[in-house]
């Protein structure tokens, strides 16, 4: 993986954030919480995750970069929301009802499962398949299971199998 500096001051912010919001947690849930540890490691078009036993999130250095405040304010609470859930409530629905109760009554922020943020500086090579009605986009790792015979990929619109557009030429 690609290096990503992210500067000091966009990192004191996530903490910032971090912090306000496990005081948040804190207070509600009249509980002490540890803060978890932050990394810069995640990859691809994935904003940040949450490692529940490890009590770590990870962060996409290059979409918090391009999306400094919006990232903060959205993907921040999120992730934390999963550690808190798990903490609270063990194995349960990534979003299912304890995440989104910790994102909307504790942390008071739309619960929301995907993030808005353009992901062309770090999506990896595409492949365009088409059917009966359209062009579609898959990622590499689609391609490579359509590849190898793990999946097939059907068209939602008209149902017809999809099929990589340089088959069709050849």
């Amino acid at each position: 993986m690609k290096f990503v500096s992210v500067p000091l001051s966009l990192q004191q912010a996530v903490m910032r954030t971090l912090r306000q919001k496990l005081t948040q947690a804190s207070y509600f849930l009249q509980q002490k919480f540890p803060e978890p540890q932050i990394t810069y490691q995640q990859r691809g078009t994935i904003a940040g995750s949450a490692r529940l036993q490890e009590w770590e999130i990870r962060l996409n250095p290059i979409l918090l970069i391009e999306n400094q405040q919006t990232f903060i304010d959205e993907v921040i609470p999120h992730e934390l929301a999963h550690l808190l859930a798990y903490h609270q409530f063990g194995k349960v629905a990534p979003h299912g009802k304890e995440w989104c109760f910790i994102m909307e009554t504790i942390f008071e922020v739309p619960a929301k499962r995907t993030h808005p943020f353009s992901v062309h500086s770090v999506r990896s090579q595409i492949f365009i398949y088409y059917c009966r009605c359209q062009q579609h986009e898959l990622t590499i790792r689609q391609h490579n299971k359509v590849l190898r015979g793990k999946i097939c990929y059907i068209c939602r619109q008209c149902g017809e199998k999809l099929t990589l557009l340089a088959e069709a030429e050849t």
